[in-house]
C-alpha cells in the first residue's frame, strides 16, 4: 500500500540476537535502538531481560489476546499462528504513540511473529520496518547447540540409554563411525561425509560429557578437549604462531616430530604408535618410524636384506609361507604381509588403502555376479566351476590404478620414491 506524500511512518524495530552469545553482549546499534524506543518481547524469561533492566531499559511483555476470534480472518487464511498474529497486532498498535516500538526477539528469531508482522505491515502500510542485529553467530557457533543437546540427553529427565553410557560402552561406536566416514571419503560421497563427520563429532562430545561427570577429580570437559588441541596446534606450528622459519613441508614435519617427542618425553620412536589400528597400517607406521630412527632400510624386513630387489623379497617371503608348517606358518604369513608393506611404502602406496580398495572391488564383483544370476533365475549352488568362471569373468569390475594412490599422503621425510626404491634398500 502506497503512503500519501509527506505522511508520517510508524517505526518498528526488530532486535535479532542469538542465544549462543552471552546475554548482555549486544551491538552498539542494538543498545541505541533499545534506549530510543519502547521495548517489547513475548518471553518473560528472556535471558537479556536482567541485563536490560540493569542498564535502565524497561521491557513490556506482550501476550496473545484472550479472544483470538476477533482477529481479522484475512490474517489467518495463510495458516499463520493466531497467537503470533495477536501479538503482532498489539506490537503494531504500540508504534502509533509516535515512539519507535522495539521488539526483542528470542534466540530462535520468533519466525511466526515476524511472519505475522510482515504480513500486517504489507496489508496496512504506514510503517517503517527495520532489523537491527544485536548479536550473531560466529563460525562454529552450532557446536554450542551440540553441547547443549548432549547436556539435555545426559541430565535427569533425558534419555535413559544415553545416561547409562560409559567410555567403554561407547568405544566401538567411535570406531564404527570413523570407518563410516572413511567409506564416505573413499566413495567420494561428500554429502555422506558431512553426516558421518557429525556422527564422529557426536562421539567426541559424548565422551567429553561422560568424563565431565566423573567425581574422582579426574574429569575434564569439552572445553578442555578443545583447549588442548588449540594449544597443541599453536605449539607445533611455531612457523605460524612464532618466529621460526621453515623451508617447506618437510621441515614442518621434522619440527612437529621433534616438538612432540620433547613434549611427551618419549624415549623410543615407537612410543605413541596406536597398536589398535589395522595391521597393515600399523606395519607401515612402525617401518616409517624405524627409518626415521636411522635403521638401514634393508633391515626393516627379514627377507629384504637377503634379496636383490623388493619384488624378490616378497617372492621369498611367499615361498617361506609355502614351506612353513604349523605353528610357524602364522609367523611366515605375518612376515609376508610385513614385507608387502615395505614394498608398498617404497613405491608410494598406502598398503591399507590399497587392500581396502581390492576388497571393495571383490565385494562389488561378487554382488554383480549374484544380481546377474538372480535375473537369469539361476541358483548359485547349481553352478559348476566353468559356469562360475564364466559369470565371474562377466562380472569383472574395472580397476582404476589411481584409486589407492590418490588419497595417499606420504610422509615427506620418510617417503621413498618408486624409481629409487631398489637403491635405497640395497645401498
Amino acid at each position: 500500500m502506497s503512503e500519501p506524500f509527506g505522511a508520517t511512518m510508524d517505526r518498528l524495530v526488530l532486535i535479532a540476537n542469538t542465544h549462543r552469545v552471552a546475554p548482555g553482549l549486544l551491538s552498539w546499534e542494538a543498545w541505541q535502538a533499545l534506549r530510543d524506543g519502547d521495548v517489547y518481547c513475548a518471553d518473560a524469561a528472556h535471558p537479556q531481560l536482567p541485563f536490560l533492566e540493569a542498564a535502565g531499559v524497561g521491557v513490556q511483555i506482550l501476550r496473545a489476546g484472550a479472544d483470538l476470534a476477533g482477529l481479522r480472518v484475512g490474517y489467518l487464511l495463510g495458516g499463520g499462528d493466531p497467537g503470533a498474529v495477536s501479538i503482532a497486532q498489539q506490537f503494531r498498535e504500540k508504534a502509533r504513540s509516535g515512539r519507535a516500538a522495539v521488539w526483542l526477539a528470542s534466540g530462535g528469531g520468533d519466525p511466526d511473529f515476524v511472519r505475522a508482522l510482515g504480513d500486517l505491515a504489507a496489508r496496512e502500510g504506514g510503517v517503517e520496518l527495520e532489523v537491527v542485529y544485536g548479536s550473531y553467530d560466529m563460525p562454529g557457533a552450532r557446536l554450542l547447540d551440540l553441547v547443549s543437546t548432549m547436556d539435555r540427553l545426559r541430565s535427569p529427565g533425558g534419555c535413559p540409554w544415553d545416561a547409562k553410557q560409559t567410555h567403554e560402552t561407547l568405544a566401538h561406536y567411535l570406531v564404527e563411525e570413523t570407518y563410516e566416514a572413511l567409506d564416505a571419503i573413499e566413495g567420494g560421497d561428500l554429502a555422506g561425509l558431512r553426516e558421518e563427520l557429525g556422527d564422529v563429532l557426536l562421539q567426541v562430545v559424548f565422551h567429553a560429557r561422560v568424563a565431565q561427570e566423573r567425581e574422582d577429580g579426574t574429569g575434564w570437559t569439552i572445553d578442555d578437549v578443545a583447549g588442548g588441541i588449540v594449544e597443541k596446534l599453536v605449539s607445533r606450528h611455531p612457523h605460524v604462531f612464532g618466529d621460526v622459519e621453515v623451508s617447506g613441508a618437510d621441515e614442518v614435519v621434522d619440527n612437529w616430530e621433534q616438538l612432540k617427542a620433547a613434549e611427551k618425553g618419549r624415549t623410543s620412536v615407537t612410543d605413541g604408535v596406536p597398536l589398535g589400528q589395522p595391521a597393515l597400517a600399523l606395519a607401515a607406521k612402525l617401518q616409517k618410524r624405524a627409518l626415521r630412527a636411522g635403521l638401514p632400510a634393508p633391515l626393516v624386513a627379514e627377507h629384504v636384506a637377503a634379496a636383490e630387489t623388493l619384488p624378490q623379497a616378497v617372492a621369498a617371503a611367499a615361498a617361506a609361507v609355502a614351506d612353513a608348517e604349523d605353528p610357524d606358518r602364522t609367523d611366515a604369513v605375518g612376515d609376508l604381509l610385513f614385507t608387502v608393506a615395505v614394498l608398498a611404502q617404497a613405491v608410494g602406496v598406502d598398503a591399507e588403502a590399497a587392500l581396502r580398495g581390492t576388497a571393495k572391488r571383490f565385494r562389488d564383483r561378487l554382488a554383480t555376479l549374484e544380481r546377474s544370476a538372480l535375473q537369469d533365475e539361476v541358483a548359485l549352488d547349481a553352478l559348476d566351476e566353468p559356469q562360475w568362471r564364466a559369470r565371474w569373468e562377466a562380472a569383472a569390475v574395472p580397476i582404476f590404478a589411481d584409486e589407492a594412490d590418490d588419497e595417499y599422503d606420504e610422509d615427506p621425510d620418510l617417503g621413498i620414491e618408486p624409481e629409487e626404491h631398489d637403491r635405497r634398500f640395497h645401498e
